[in-house]
């Protein structure tokens, strides 16, 4: 009785193995969430955040790919909607406490194409870890409007100058902007036009 010999990994043909390869997800450093929030009809008496929703959290670069390219545009959303991506586990909230003695880089744009543009930079430069303070981010927001649309890039510790700076720095190249100014959450909470603390 004759038995067949085994099969050596070196016996697999080339374009078998690069075809296992390709199958395989590619996995991202962390995972991260899409949220999303309509506030375009609100509720009479509903506390803000009560239509925050979370949309899906994801960890590799295919799922990324498809979310964005089916839902997370800005382009395809309402007025007065928002679209957010954070670190999962973190939610676009000051009271989360990864949050809550942080600030935000902003920059705003009148061209809906620009907010697209920015917002999908933006997206790229978090999943792939482009920022050297990578610990100290904690989202993005993209918040379509009638007359101005706003991207904020959410960090956790808005007294470290430094970290801070350096943030600024960075995303004002990945997203070619003129000018980007940072607030910390706790002016916000007191005044609805925060005054900037920092700007690049």
């Amino acid at each position: 009785m004759a038995t067949e010999a085994p099969v050596e990994a070196t016996d697999v043909p080339p374009v078998a193995a690069a075809e296992t390869v390709e199958k395989q997800p590619h996995k991202l450093e962390r995972k991260w969430t899409f949220w999303f929030d309509n506030q375009s009809k609100p509720k009479q008496g509903a506390a803000w955040g009560s239509s925050l929703r979370k949309a899906y959290t994801f960890e590799t670069v295919e799922e990324f790919w498809s979310l964005y390219d089916q839902i997370f545009k800005p382009s395809k959303v309402t007025v007065n909607a928002d679209f957010h991506l954070f670190k999962a586990g973190i939610e676009p909230k000051w009271e989360d406490p990864e949050c809550a003695n942080g600030g935000k880089w902003t920059v705003t744009s009148s061209r809906k194409a620009n907010l697209e543009t920015m917002w999908l930079e933006t997206l790229m430069a978090l999943v792939g870890e482009q920022f050297d303070e990578s610990e100290d981010i904690c989202g993005v927001v993209a918040s379509v409007r009638r007359s101005q649309d706003k991207l904020s890039l959410w960090t956790k510790t808005a007294t470290n100058e430094a970290a801070q700076m350096g943030i600024g720095r960075k995303w004002k190249e990945i997203i070619d902007a003129e000018r980007i100014s940072y607030s910390f959450h706790d002016d916000s909470k007191r005044e609805r036009s925060a005054k900037s603390r920092y700007t690049v």
